[in-house]
């Protein structure tokens, strides 16, 4: 049980969220007896999906110039940024709990520099024809991505910042595609 903020009563935190027919307290990843579960989606029809993700690594403009010209003492940064990315993409269900494994039919991941803000910035688009989304592995991919270059860059670079981590766009199954506002 745990104390509720400004209220002054202690109250079991499944029992605040909204009603869900099958589930305690209405989540759809949590069972009749309150604990975590993987949504069956046997019952889905296979589509066609794809979800794109982007962040950013942000760094001194001499770290960005280093990248650039591939001076970086670990080798080839964004290679090696785009490898992880694939490989997050791949095995996203492995570290995300109640994510389902997928069989992905593409992963691409795209790097481009902004000189005027020293960043490098992350695209992941991930596709399957599967019963439920990519949102995650596209997510994983950008967060490996960036993790990637501040592994390589950190002997040149402490600094750097790792952020605008989000999902742009979605597509396929049976709810509307989703684009998020502001971004092509």
């Amino acid at each position: 049980m745990q104390k509720m903020r400004g209220k002054g009563r202690k109250s079991d935190a499944r029992s605040r969220a909204p009603a869900f027919p099958g589930s305690r307290g209405g989540l759809t990843h949590v069972d009749s007896g309150g604990k975590a579960q993987m949504v069956d989606v046997s019952a889905k029809p296979s589509t066609v999906r794809e979800a794109v993700a982007r962040g950013e690594v942000r760094m001194r403009p001499k770290t960005l110039e280093l990248i650039r010209k591939n001076q970086m003492a670990k080798g080839h940064v964004l290679a090696v940024a785009q490898v992880a990315g694939v490989l997050a993409a791949k095995r996203a269900d492995e570290f995300i709990p109640l994510a389902h494994p997928l069989p992905l039919s593409g992963i691409d991941i795209t790097f481009s520099t902004n000189g005027r803000a020293s960043a490098i910035g992350i695209e992941a688009r991930v596709r399957t024809a599967a019963q439920t989304g990519v949102e995650m592995e596209a997510l994983a991919a950008v967060a490996a991505a960036a993790l990637a270059i501040y592994d390589m860059c950190k002997a040149a670079d402490r600094e750097m910042i790792i952020g605008r981590i989000r999902l742009v766009r979605k597509s396929g199954g049976r709810r509307d595609d989703y684009r998020r506002k502001g971004e092509a």
